[in-house]
């Protein structure tokens, strides 16, 4: 079955992502401070804001912003850098994630409130 069209539009995001198996992809304090800082160098290399976030040991969600057409690249930014730091740090190879992170665009003001306020 082929992949849904990801929507890249200026704008509004609820992103989710989880590790393969539903296996823990933060394992200690150290993971989540070098999640936070591959987060912040998103942020300042793509003009991305962010709102909000929530890390969880096996999946994050993070409500964003983009002032450009570059979510996909975001996030396979984030999500490949984070990989290579974590099978390094653990000796191990393969898939960091489960797929490519999952976005929904938030068309309207109200939907993003009613997000943050679910988060």
């Amino acid at each position: 079955m082929p992949r849904r069209e990801r929507i890249t539009d200026v704008g509004c995001y609820h992103v989710v992502c989880r590790g393969v198996e539903r296996r823990n992809v933060f394992l200690d304090s150290d993971d989540f401070e070098q999640f936070l800082a591959l987060l912040k160098s998103v942020k300042k290399e793509f003009d991305i804001i962010v709102h909000s976030f929530c890390l969880m040991t096996n999946h994050y969600h993070i409500l964003l912003e983009t002032k450009e057409d570059n979510i996909s690249l975001a996030m396979k930014y984030l999500n490949s850098h984070y990989a290579i730091y974590f099978n390094k740090k653990y000796k191990r190879t393969g898939y960091l994630w489960q797929v490519r992170f999952h976005s929904d665009y938030l068309y309207a003001d109200n939907h993003f409130k009613y997000k943050i306020e679910a988060s």
